[in-house]
């Protein structure tokens, strides 16, 4: 019989981690370095090599720099790696389905930061993790830039190549790939969905809390901030504007030679300048607005599964706390909602009173759950099921384990990214969780890996969860909660009547 922990790849073979449970490869390259004068270029093909390479710990992860919630850094533009874990190897077997994941943040993290163990033992499928270029080197644009604003998703889809050359040394089946990523990776799912150049590399799409379809009021994020109509996207000129100013700031002034500049400004210069940014489109990656082609129906063509938190935006107001240290105050709120909704302050104050929460922060962070998230969120369900098998689902557990920095007296919900550990158990979850929320995960992981086998997340023992469908009289979405699965009429929890008639 072959050695199970030896594959062989198109580029060469990789030598992995074989437990009882799974097998585990870490650090194969999908593309080439982009460093250098590679740098903002289209991701290239990596060398070929013979020797098994050892693929038993993670690679480098992208450029980045350390944050008040993820102390991790790099100076690395050698990144584009790729883990794979399978469950336990029999030889001569089946294929099973291939889900990639795509990472949320867009300035911080890696595909290895997720163990993907159990949801491929659970599940019975294969998992691929992937880096992407982050911030200014993933999402970067100037005028005569190929590619500007969307090197990141260059990246993504690369990845997605790659999985079509190599999956069935490894197990899995090319013709059925679930893309799944949470936040900014479900962003990015939303683009691929939309994108001309991603057509055919997957068959099945998971949209985590993403935003494709979000604007932001004035001040949502951070007080003073305008207002901006889309979260997630810019035109190339915008794109291509914000890259001049960057070039000026540092040095590059002239257009003929900025970019030939830009290409020699150190990393640990650039990656200062990193953030999550939008996507850019108009080029031929984007070619059109995501959110105009979702809207009228011009996306691929596969089965969804779209969901969201209970409480999203407390995770931003609690961030904001810990970076401000200082609470939302009463005289405050009326002031915020006065920036952020104008002539419609005192109705938006009327419907979420202080009163009515156990404080002001919870109160604001509230309102912008569902003015925001909920309300583009319900959208996107709407929009999917008109053309496709659709499931929908809301993250429920609202004392699950908080792992980032949050005010001890302002209690976190079921905040952006809680669903995460559910899925990608790590040793915080393990430690923290209780039996039922350990429960929960099981289930979550054997949704998400049946819709990955059949495109419907049903199966034996599990709570029966029903298609989102916008002809009923209630459109039901299913609530994950831990001992609690069942379903929860969205949109009279969020409060999306009252939003859609003050729109």
């Amino acid at each position: 019989m072959a050695d199970a922990a030896i594959v062989q790849t198109d580029s060469g073979p990789v030598r992995g981690t074989v437990t009882e449970e799974c097998r585990l490869f870490q650090g194969i390259p999908y593309a080439a370095s982009t460093a250098g004068d590679h740098r903002w270029r289209a991701p290239a093909l990596v060398g070929a090599w013979t020797e098994p390479r050892d693929a038993t710990k993670p690679g480098h992860i992208c450029a980045q720099q350390p944050s008040v919630y993820a102390d991790v850094a790099s100076l690395d533009e050698d990144c584009l790696f790729l883990n794979v874990t399978t469950p336990q190897w029999t030889g001569a077997d089946r294929l099973r389905p291939v889900m990639v994941w795509i990472h949320g943040d867009g300035a911080i993290g890696a595909g290895s930061f997720f163990d993907a163990r159990g949801l491929a033992t659970i599940g019975d499928v294969i998992v691929v993790t992937i880096n992407y270029r982050l911030g200014v080197f993933g999402v970067f644009g100037y005028a005569g830039l190929d590619g500007s604003g969307t090197f990141a998703l260059q990246d993504q889809r690369a990845a997605l190549q790659w999985v079509q050359r190599n999956a069935v040394a490894f197990g899995g089946d090319p013709e059925n790939v679930t893309l799944f990523g949470e936040s900014y990776g479900g962003l990015a799912t939303s683009a691929h969905l939309t994108s001309p150049e991603s057509q055919d590399l997957f068959h099945r799409a998971i949209i985590q809390s993403g935003f494709a379809l979000m604007d932001l009021p004035a001040g949502a994020l951070y007080p003073d901030v305008p207002a901006v109509e889309w979260f997630g996207w810019q035109s190339s000129a915008e794109v291509e504007a914000n890259g001049a100013t960057v070039a000026a700031q540092l040095g590059c002034t002239d257009p003929a030679t900025a970019l030939e500049c830009l290409r020699q400004i150190p990393v640990q210069d650039l990656v200062t300048l990193s953030r999550p940014m939008p996507f850019g489109y108009g080029n031929p990656v984007l070619p059109e607005l995501p959110a105009q082609v979702l809207r009228e129906g011009r996306f691929h063509q596969v089965p969804i599964m779209s969901g969201s938190t209970r409480d999203e935006h407390r995770l931003f107001v609690g961030l904001f706390r810990v970076l401000a240290d200082q609470p939302v105050t009463a005289q405050q709120y009326p002031t915020l909602l006065s920036e952020a909704f104008g002539e419609h302050a005192g109705a938006v104050h009327a419907q979420y009173p202080e009163s009515a929460f156990e404080s002001p922060s919870v109160a604001w962070a509230s309102v912008l759950t569902d003015r925001m998230w909920a309300r583009s969120t319900f959208e996107q369900h709407q929009l999917f099921a008109e053309r496709v098998p659709t499931y929908a689902y809301e993250f429920a557990d609202r004392q699950s384990p908080m792992y980032l920095p949050f005010p001890e007296d302002f209690p976190p919900g079921a905040f952006h990214a809680a669903e995460v550990p559910y899925l990608f158990n790590d040793a915080k979850f393990d430690a923290a969780a209780n039996p039922g929320q350990r429960r929960l995960s099981a289930q979550m992981m054997r949704y998400w890996a049946n819709f990955a086998h059949t495109g419907d997340p049903n199966g034996d023992g599990l709570p029966h969860w029903s298609p989102f469908d916008r002809a009923d009289a209630v459109p039901y979405v299913q609530s994950l909660a831990p001992d609690a699965v069942s379903r929860v009429d969205y949109a009279a929890e969020h409060h999306l009547d009252f939003w859609s008639q003050l729109a």
